[in-house]
């Protein structure tokens, strides 16, 4: 039986679903709506220099590039079996090319989150 590379794509694909399902209602709500207006939180909670902290953290740099990393894995693979379902069944070069841009997506982010450590 030949071995399958699937497994880790669909791991990839779960964890990002259940990391979107869970953490992004919730960066919604708080920095679309309640910064926003001001509710249950003070009004300097969101602002740059905090952000920015948090970012230069080596725990807020592993939460955001498991954020980012996790939903563009999860982004690619429902596009790409998405684009099977409809009758598109494209062959190695596209899911090379879907997975390659989830990859290099994740490599860009991991490249500005250490340079933002970085003065």
């Amino acid at each position: 039986m030949k071995r399958s590379n699937e497994p880790i794509f669909w791991s990839l694909f779960g964890a990002g679903g259940m990391l979107s399902a869970l953490v992004a209602p919730i960066l919604i709500f708080i920095t679309g709506i309640i910064a926003p207006i001001g509710l249950w939180m003070p009004g300097q909670a969101l602002a740059y220099s905090r952000v920015l902290g948090f970012a230069q953290h080596w725990l807020g740099k592993l939460m955001l590039m498991a954020v980012i990393s996790l939903f563009l894995f999860h982004a690619v693979h429902r596009i790409y079996h998405g684009l099977h379902d409809i009758g598109v069944h494209a062959g190695t070069a596209a899911r090379v090319a879907a997975y390659g841009s989830a990859l290099l997506g994740t490599l860009i982010s991991a490249y500005l989150l250490i340079v933002a450590g970085l003065r």
